[in-house]
């Protein structure tokens, strides 16, 4: 049996994360993952790091607070993980839309971020591949973009250095705890012992809090891309449509009934190796990944609404990956108070990339008992009412 200080379950962008602020601030870390580092939703994603989807208040600060700090990551790190700071935008289609993003820019701004409205001649201005009546739209300027799966291997990459121990292809198939308060984490690879224990198993999650006899309420969500060849310069920077945040919040938009059950809106990501990714959709289907061909259809031609001239562009692959759902949209951050040394860091939805570094450095701030950086109260598990049966 090996004894460790900390064990985090899962080697995806969060558990990387924790990795690296905990080894960087001088804890015993020991990662376990199940599979291979970034063999999840990690690399089953786009790269975003964005502040511009978020709710005005507590969510858009906690994104620039992770905008900020992935900004210094690319300076500490070693290995390059395809960082570019170019900015955001959404575009809207009609009137109501440009009403709604006034209000959303000027609650933004009234918040302290970058944010500003952009009419039709500066959609002209930003590609001339846009559909020609695309009313405008807004921009947010500290938005950025990554390579997901590499800047996941640059943070454990520098974590080991840090003196992090990795251990890949071992699943956990228990977590209790003994007679001396210490957890026992039983895998298929060995058992090790550890004072603390960090939950970040993504969708997985709540499989692991169950064996604690934790209720965790993360749900898996489906979501699909597209990746198509960049055979012309149609833009330079992260595009999404305004009906995209109607989407991810569950509001009503003006679209035909498939689109809307399956949640598709544009997503279009230029990306450092010259292909662009196109998204999105959201869908409740259990654990399954397999690509939808009727979904793809609905992707390539919403994509093709805002966009008329890419009809033709050579499509790449397709995929799917699972995004871990609460009911709120905001993940979980939290110790377990009611199971000393027990900590959660899952629920991300479509925001782990967004915020893992924040994410990262507050449980690297909860384990060494420090002030954290930012508020941690909207993040709790108690706002669910956990149900606790140890």
């Amino acid at each position: 049996m090996k004894h460790r200080d900390v064990v985090v379950i899962g080697g995806g962008i969060i558990g990387a994360s924790i990795a690296y602020y905990g080894s960087k601030a001088g804890l015993d870390i020991t990662v376990l993952e199940k599979k291979e580092l970034a063999s999840g939703t990690s690399s089953r994603c786009d790269g975003n790091i964005l502040a511009i989807d978020k709710d005005p208040g507590f969510d858009s600060q906690m994104s620039l607070k992770s905008q900020m700090l992935v900004h210094e990551l690319d300076k500490e790190l070693e290995v390059s993980f395809e960082y570019r700071n170019p900015g955001s935008i959404l575009v809207c289609e009609n009137d109501a839309e440009m009403e709604a993003a006034n209000q959303w820019v000027k609650k933004q701004q009234e918040a302290g971020l970058e944010f500003k409205m952009l009419d039709r001649e500066d959609l002209r201005n930003e590609s001339k591949y846009f559909a020609d009546d695309l009313y405008g739209g807004l921009e947010c300027k500290t938005d950025s973009t990554v390579n997901p799966y590499m800047m996941t291997y640059s943070m454990f990459h520098s974590a080991e250095k840090n003196g992090a121990k990795i251990h890949t292809n071992t699943e956990v198939k228990n977590v209790s705890k003994n007679e001396t308060g210490q957890f026992v984490i039983e895998t298929d690879n060995g058992t090790y012992t550890a004072k603390k224990v960090v939950n970040a198993g993504g969708v997985w999650a709540p499989k692991l809090g169950a064996m604690v006899g934790l209720d965790i309420p993360i749900l898996p969500r489906k979501g699909q891309l597209i990746v198509a060849s960049r055979q012309q310069p149609v833009g330079l920077r992260k595009v999404m449509e305004f009906g995209y945040l109607i989407s991810k919040f569950g509001g009503e938009r003006i679209v035909d009934d498939e689109t809307e059950k399956y949640g598709v809106a544009l997503v279009f990501e230029p990306t450092e190796s010259q292909n662009f990714l196109i998204g999105s959709s959201r869908e409740f289907g259990g654990f399954d990944t397999k690509v939808n061909q009727e979904v793809t259809k609905l992707i390539a031609k919403r994509a093709i609404r805002f966009y008329p001239k890419i009809a033709d562009m050579t499509v790449i692959r397709t995929y799917a990956g699972l995004r871990p759902w609460t009911e709120d949209h905001l993940p979980i951050i939290s110790r377990v108070e009611e199971i000393p040394g027990y900590f959660i860091a899952a629920g991300h939805e479509g925001d782990g990339i967004s915020l893992a570094a924040v994410t990262g450095k507050l449980i690297e701030e909860m384990l060494s008992d420090k002030e954290t950086c930012i508020p941690i109260e909207p993040l709790q598990l108690s706002r669910f009412k956990e149900r606790v049966t140890i």
